[in-house]
């Protein structure tokens, strides 16, 4: 088979569409014939050696995709030759054929395309497990998405309003602000012309975001502790905006308030299956009524990767960028 190559790490141009030996299934896993994979900031640290794969897990890119189940290993119920599958991965997406953990599959929602399903693994499970299955959203609260117009973004917003809650986001344009809003939000903020902090609390009346799902780390921590509500909840999932910062104590105490940071891809196997189950039972009814649909700025053929991640480096997207494999 062929797969996107990483041989040094460097810019764009390190990604080197290559042939590799076929993966084996081992047991309790499926092979899955790639039909697409999506782009995810976590892939870009790969390509520059800051984010390597764990222990055991496949040396490519790609944390998501779609697909065909060609094989099943030994132990395998459930899953047969031919079925339709998305999965999460803990790499390996950017090839032609994966082994995935049973654990880690979903089904094609209904009325999906199959390749439009590679946009859903990473994003529904990163936004189910930290906004709701750690920060507890509720309905009637105020959820704060930072880079409303992303692929987690933009399913963050749909399943929030979903549960009735309601959304504020951070976006750099006007035109990812509408975006937002027509997917649901609520109160739109242009990071680049106006404070957050201040333009949360007027929209709230002083009393803040309950729930903060943040992807800029250290860059925002001050500020996302000051945009809170009391027993608020931060929940970080990024660290574009660096790793290190100082946390004011006494501002986290006098709000009762909570800090998280999470990642998905070096859970144990039985973490990312509960977490999978959680989105296969909550959010994958909606995606099968059309409540919620995956977001798809573009398509690229996966020999041009490099291509791609130029894409997310200049954040000229909304949502997701998918890899098809030929």
């Amino acid at each position: 088979m062929y797969a996107i190559t990483i041989p040094e790490p460097g810019g764009p141009e390190a990604l080197v569409w290559d042939e590799v030996p076929d993966p084996v299934p081992a047991e309790g896993e499926v092979l899955v014939e790639v039909v697409a994979s999506a782009v995810n900031r976590a892939d870009l640290l790969q390509r520059q050696g800051l984010y390597n794969p764990p222990p055991g897990a496949s040396p490519y890119p790609g944390l998501e995709c779609s697909g065909r189940v060609a094989a099943v290993g030994p132990g395998v119920v459930g899953w047969s030759v031919g079925d339709e599958v998305c999965a999460l991965l803990s790499g390996g997406g950017y090839a032609q054929k994966v082994a995935v953990p049973t654990g880690q599959l979903l089904p094609v929602p209904a009325g999906l395309e199959l390749r439009q399903a590679a946009a859903l693994p990473e994003v529904t499970c990163t936004v189910w497990s930290n906004v709701f299955m750690v920060a507890h959203l509720r309905p009637g609260e105020t959820l704060l998405v930072h880079g409303g117009s992303s692929g987690i973004g933009t399913m963050a917003i749909q399943l929030a309003k979903a549960v009735g809650a309601k959304v504020a986001v951070t976006a750099g344009s006007r035109e990812k602000l509408d975006f937002c809003a027509e997917l649901g939000a609520d109160i739109l903020i242009n990071y680049r012309e106006q404070d957050f902090v201040e333009e949360i609390e007027r929209a709230t009346g002083g009393a803040g975001a309950d729930v903060i799902l943040d992807n800029m780390g250290a860059k925002y921590l001050d500020r996302n502790v000051r945009a809170l509500a009391v027993n608020g909840r931060l929940a970080i999932i990024g660290m574009q905006g660096g790793i290190k910062a100082e946390l004011n104590i006494a501002a986290l105490l006098n709000k009762r308030a909570a800090v998280s940071a999470t990642s998905l891809r070096a859970r144990p196997l039985s973490e990312k299956a509960a977490i999978v189950a959680a989105v296969r039972e909550h959010v994958w009814p909606l995606l099968d009524s059309g409540h919620v649909r995956p977001v798809v700025d573009r398509e690229l053929p996966m020999s041009d990767a490099a291509g791609a991640h130029r894409v997310l480096e200049e954040s000229s997207h909304i949502g997701k960028v998918l890899l098809v494999a030929p």
